[in-house]
């Protein structure tokens, strides 16, 4: 998915009037295939850029736009229809129901697709199958390691096959070992599909998994690297 942000800035408003500028003039474009990191402290904008380019939040100024649409033109509705139909994500906390088991918390974004329920599964279990979690399909939540409860949420993020995949601190509440090979999951998923990937994180060492590292400072881009394979 193509993706360009021009002068994309976003502000806070707090009590007292104050005002917080979160996001500063960011220009950033990236190509369909793209496996990107976002680096930077807590607090840098890198979560509230993320939040913005998943639509999960709108710019205060500037424009952004996705397959040269400008997402200030589409209602409430269409961009509901552009996060379901276009976009997947996944979380440092994972976010599953917990009486749900894999197989059913991997459907989730299908709940709403007019399609039968075998065929929801299907997709569903070949989501699995693509984390290497098939054969945890029936289990709960609360019987999953940390890094197969990421994989259920990764295979969540790819069951509506998104063209763009953003993930916040996905190794977060992971131990290294199991961080490693989250990250190696998802670059295998990037490399096998078209999709743009785009991770932000404070954690050099995942950052390192991508091709290009966007290094963020007081809301603003400092530095943008391409990296060779």
């Amino acid at each position: 998915m193509n993706i360009e942000l021009r002068g994309v800035c976003k502000n806070f408003s707090m009590s007292g009037g104050v005002t917080v500028p979160a996001l500063r003039n960011i220009n950033l474009s990236m190509s369909p295939g793209e496996f990107v990191a976002l680096m930077g402290p807590s607090g840098c904008g890198k979560t509230t850029l993320l939040s913005i380019m998943g639509l999960l939040a709108s710019q205060s100024q500037g424009d952004y736009l996705l397959n040269e649409r400008n997402i200030l033109t589409l209602s409430r509705n269409e961009l509901a229809r552009w996060r379901s139909d276009f976009i997947g994500f996944i979380f440092q906390s994972y976010n599953l129901l917990p009486r749900e088991n894999a197989l059913r918390n991997a459907m989730l974004p299908l709940t709403f697709r007019r399609s039968h329920r075998s065929d929801r599964q299907q997709r569903a279990l070949e989501a699995l199958e693509s984390v290497h979690l098939a054969h945890r399909q029936k289990h709960y939540p609360s019987e999953l390691s940390g890094g197969e409860q990421q994989r259920v949420s990764i295979a969540r993020a790819l069951v509506n096959r998104p063209k763009l995949l953003l993930a916040d601190e996905p190794t977060g509440n992971l131990d290294s070992q199991t961080g490693k090979e989250i990250m190696a999951l998802i670059r295998e998923v990037a490399e096998k599909s078209s999709a743009t990937v785009v991770i932000a994180t404070h954690d050099i060492s995942v950052a390192a998994w991508a091709r290009r590292i966007i290094h963020m400072k007081d809301g603003q881009i400092i530095s943008d690297e391409k990296r060779k394979s």
